[in-house]
């Protein structure tokens, strides 16, 4: 087998249909389609199996009870048996072919992972989204496209579905994710990715669709478990903490954690009710923890509004410490 290819489904009845059909038309002898359902309720489970009755190489898994995409995606992996894997969301879709195109550029490469540009489709628009590296089809090294800390580099491009992994990355435990965290997941492991893979590659191949504004996505729907980014970017700090270079990648983990931080204050009047103030206390003792230094480089490098957001946010200080 030389490619496995992971797809969690969780209520998304409505877009299944295009994802499915996307897999038919990259169906290949050597490709194996692993499809987990997250414990759907919505007919999503009986569609998949519907659909994989009678195609071969085609697993499906399903939770009985729905746990995140973290946990979904681990679930699969632990069935890969291809010498590479890739990921696909249950809403999004590939175009005709993409898949050996994509085999055939980690093959021509050689290296552990490759990452790839995408689309991106809100409604009826599309709009290509570039890996955030200028150095294209060329063997690289993870760790030095960490960095610098003042520009957007592959560890502000987390998307696992964008790209192809060996299977030795797997194996050395790189590709699993924190199941406790439901959203923000995919920070800590970019840049674990980053931090401990060999060699990788960009390249320009624009056939993975990705679809905004689900309804049934944790984006839309913003209850408390928007609020992970919080532990994720803890946790990453954690083991960054324990990287020979820290002092060096420090800067880039603080500057990153604080515009996800802004992100998440201008998007909170999309949250449930409650769960804005408990970020708002959340984000205060995360800057608490953060160290100062670094934290007041970092804000003193921001533009004025998003500047004026953290410094709103750390004068909540004052409450958190009292209480």
């Amino acid at each position: 087998m030389k490619l496995s290819v992971v797809v969690p489904f969780y209520n998304v009845r409505a877009y299944a249909p295009d994802a499915l059909r996307s897999l038919a038309a990259n169906a290949r002898s050597d490709f194996e389609f692993i499809l987990v359902d997250d414990g759907s309720t919505d007919g999503t489970s009986e569609l998949l199996e519907s659909w994989g009755r009678d195609r071969p190489r085609v697993r499906l898994i399903r939770h009985e009870r729905n746990r995140g995409i973290s946990a979904t995606r681990n679930t699969g992996m632990a069935e890969v048996g291809g010498r590479y894997l890739t990921f696909l969301d249950g809403d999004d879709w590939f175009a005709p072919g993409y898949l050996p195109r994509l085999l055939d550029a980690i093959e021509g490469f050689g290296c552990d992972f490759v990452r790839t540009d995408h689309v991106r489709c809100t409604g009826s628009s599309r709009e290509i989204h570039r890996a955030p590296e200028a150095r294209r089809d060329e063997v690289l090294s993870p760790r030095e496209s960490i960095l610098p800390a003042d520009r957007s580099t592959m560890v502000d491009y987390p998307y696992s579905w964008a790209g192809i992994y060996h299977r030795r990355l797997l194996d050395g435990g790189l590709l699993h994710f924190d199941e406790d965290l439901h959203t923000a997941e995919d920070r800590p492991w970019i840049w674990r990715l980053h931090r401990h893979a060999g060699t990788y590659a960009v390249t320009g191949l624009r056939g993975v669709f990705y679809r905004r504004a689900v309804a049934t996505s944790l984006t839309q729907i913003g209850d408390v478990r928007q609020l992970d980014f919080v532990p994720a970017f803890d946790r990453l700090l954690k083991e960054l903490a324990e990287d020979p270079e820290a002092e060096l990648l420090l800067p880039k983990a603080v500057r990153t954690y604080l515009a996800v931080m802004v992100h998440h204050r201008r998007n909170a009047d999309r949250l449930q009710r409650g769960v804005a103030r408990t970020m708002r206390t959340l984000c205060a003792d995360a800057l608490r923890r953060l160290p100062q230094d670094h934290l007041d480089e970092a804000v003193a490098a921001m533009d004025s509004d998003r500047a004026a957001t953290i410094r709103r946010l750390r004068g909540g200080l004052t409450a958190v410490v009292a209480r």
